[in-house]
């Protein structure tokens, strides 16, 4: 019940524009590792379907650069803030619809777990610890934890985020309840010993 407020705050801390659009988060290194070119290809075509953006981070002077641009040009639909602010990166969690994590590679992740526990739903790019902790939406089951693409492009990426747009919209009830079931998540080591538990008993038979 808190998403609309924590949403309505963040537009206005970033200085942007207030409306129904979504907002697309991301906190992150600005390395290529992390999928910023895949972005940086479709940025103003996810601009262009009409989502917002509240970006926060730092790191190769082509992606700062790139952010800042689109920053000057969009201004009341990309908030960006260049560097690490801990608090801002809470506030982003809190008040974004979903979450955009790309990565090209990514042995566990934490930043989709973080975006989970907030109800922010993530849009990732199926590979290491990305695949593990994000459950793809299934529409005619109505599951799953978030969005996912198998293949390192921008356009399999973008259509993606286009369906999210689709579900955000034209699903809202299925929407929601995925934020239930993303907030829900354990991933905490006392599930995860478990599973070691059970691994163990099952090699000593």
């Amino acid at each position: 019940t808190g998403k609309a407020v924590c949403k309505h705050a963040l537009l206005s801390e970033l200085g942007m524009a207030h409306g129904k659009e979504p907002v697309i988060g991301i906190v992150t290194r600005f390395v290529s590792h992390k999928g910023l070119d895949l972005i940086k290809y479709v940025f103003e075509d996810i601009i262009r379907l009409g989502c917002k953006f509240a970006i926060l981070g730092s790191g190769e002077k082509i992606y700062e650069d790139f952010f800042s641009e689109m920053h000057y040009r969009y201004p009341d639909r990309v908030g960006l803030t260049i560097g690490f602010v801990p608090e801002l990166s809470k506030k982003i969690y809190a008040g974004a619809d979903m979450f955009l994590m790309p990565s090209q590679s990514e042995p566990c992740g934490l930043a989709q777990m973080i975006a989970l526990r907030y109800g922010t739903i993530p849009i990732v790019r199926e590979t290491g610890g990305l695949k593990d902790t994000v459950e793809p939406y299934n529409e005619y089951e109505n599951t799953g934890t978030g969005f996912s693409f198998c293949n390192y492009n921008a356009h399999e990426m973008m259509g993606t985020v286009r369906y999210a747009e689709h579900v955000y919209y034209d699903k809202k009830r299925d929407w929601n309840k995925m934020v239930e079931r993303a907030m829900s998540v354990d991933f905490s080591w006392k599930t995860s010993a478990k599973k070691y538990q059970q691994l163990y008993d099952d090699l000593i038979g």
